[in-house]
């Protein structure tokens, strides 16, 4: 295939505001289309589940519990090539020591004026279900990332959701990375069925306060449909990346990491943007032979992607490349630059910063510690990659002294009085009769 360089201030603007936009147009596309899966499974819970189920995976649960057994899961963990089970340890050992940093305790209280204190208290969710994809494969990865915040913050009620294999089977490096993580409950469910099932509760799936992980567009409007009735956490939708590189750039390395989200499916987007055309075309004559290395149905990934929301790009210079990375707020943002450290300074908004071209987009994904569940459709603007903060909410809490009521009094009924509110006032009035 023949992979353009194109120069970004070129580009006509639709084909800029469809690279910008990227999968948030197929999320909006579908989103009528599930709306009948939602309302069936709102009405008829666990035999909608399993039509869906016969229906869009072609899986038949019919003779299946939905939950899996802890039978199941022991059969998991036996059957694990050791070497992955040592790696998954590995990898989620790193992932709950990054997290625990993230851990808030008690009441921390500031006092600010005399004898007025004020501060936060911090507490778990209550429940939270977790969205592992599998249908363009196995992402153990993704159910440690989420589950491992949710227990660390102390979450006592955690549910995954993940599709089943062509026999009903769950993936058994997700079932024991369920148990070693601390999971409840795991479900043999995924789409748009599953997000239903966690959102209005059915037979055999409890419902939760909230639903978060990664998913299809499918999943993803989803999520939006239920948004009313229940947080969603972080918009999470197919996997999106960027490369900032300039002239020394190595462009093997470049391209080598350009096509590790790409491979995700053929509504990733991967970017490259450059102020070096040599370093863009000697990119883009290397993708087409990385691509065909690639085995099935990876490489039709990769190869659609680059005939879509993926593309190569030059500008003028680092500043108007680092414009244009904070325009699209990228899920993953890798910088391949001579001094990335100084380039991170010109960056804004991307859900994760890798520095350097000794830092793979892989290496985050899976074992880095920080989380790589993260942002995308330019949503990395306003929010942040998943955490622990993203398990526990935070109520407000206020003591104030007799002696700080007293003179705090006066400014209060001020205050109410010049917004109309007498009882507002009158509490401390009647407390303070001189006033």
């Amino acid at each position: 295939m023949n992979i353009a360089v194109r120069r970004w201030s070129d580009l006509p603007i639709e084909v800029r505001t469809n690279l910008v936009a990227r999968s948030e147009t197929d999320i909006s596309a579908v989103t009528a289309s599930i709306a009948e899966v939602m309302e069936a499974v709102r009405t008829r819970g666990d035999a909608a589940i399993r039509e869906a189920t016969k229906r869009f995976d072609k899986v038949n649960l019919d003779a299946l519990p939905l939950a899996a057994s802890r039978a199941e899961i022991d059969a998991a963990e036996k059957s694990l090539d050791p070497t992955v089970r040592r790696a998954l340890d590995y990898a989620i050992e790193n992932v709950r020591r990054f997290h625990e940093g993230q851990v808030s305790r008690g009441i921390e209280l500031r006092e600010v004026r005399p004898g007025i204190l004020a501060g936060e208290r911090v507490r778990p969710i209550p429940s939270v279900g977790l969205y592992v994809p599998r249908g363009r494969g196995s992402f153990p990865s993704m159910l440690y990332m989420l589950a491992i915040p949710a227990a660390v913050a102390g979450v006592p009620d955690i549910a995954v959701v993940t599709p089943p294999g062509a026999d009903g089977t769950l993936d058994a490096a997700c079932l024991y990375a369920a148990r070693v993580c601390g999971v409840h409950r795991i479900y043999r469910v995924g789409g748009s069925q599953a997000i239903a099932a966690l959102a209005y509760g059915t037979e055999e799936v409890a419902r939760v306060r909230k639903i978060i992980g990664p998913g299809s567009a499918y999943v993803a409007a989803a999520k939006r449909i239920v948004s009313g009735i229940l947080d969603v956490g972080i918009p999470a939708g197919p996997s999106e990346s960027m490369i900032i590189a300039d002239r020394e750039a190595d462009p093997f390395k470049v391209a080598i990491d350009l096509i590790i989200e790409a491979e995700h499916g053929a509504d990733s987007s991967a970017i490259l943007v450059t102020p070096s055309l040599p370093v863009a075309e000697a990119v883009a004559a290397i993708l087409p032979e990385l691509i065909d290395e690639l085995p099935e149905p990876r490489r039709s990934f990769v190869t659609q992607v680059f005939q879509g929301y993926g593309a190569i790009l030059t500008c003028g210079d680092m500043q108007e490349a680092a414009d244009i990375v904070n325009e699209f707020a990228p899920e993953h943002l890798q910088i391949q630059t001579q001094n990335p450290w100084e380039t991170l300074s010109l960056i804004e908004h991307a859900g994760e910063i890798l520095l350097g071209d000794t830092t793979p987009f892989s290496v985050a994904n899976y074992l880095a510690g920080a989380n790589a569940v993260l942002p995308t459709g330019g949503k990395a603007a306003t929010y942040s990659s998943v955490s622990v903060r993203d398990f526990v909410k935070y109520s407000s809490v206020v003591h104030v002294t007799a002696s700080g009521l007293e003179e705090a009094a006066g400014h209060v009924v001020a205050l109410a009085d010049y917004e109309g509110f007498p009882a507002h006032a009158g509490a401390l009035r009647k407390r303070f009769g001189r006033l």
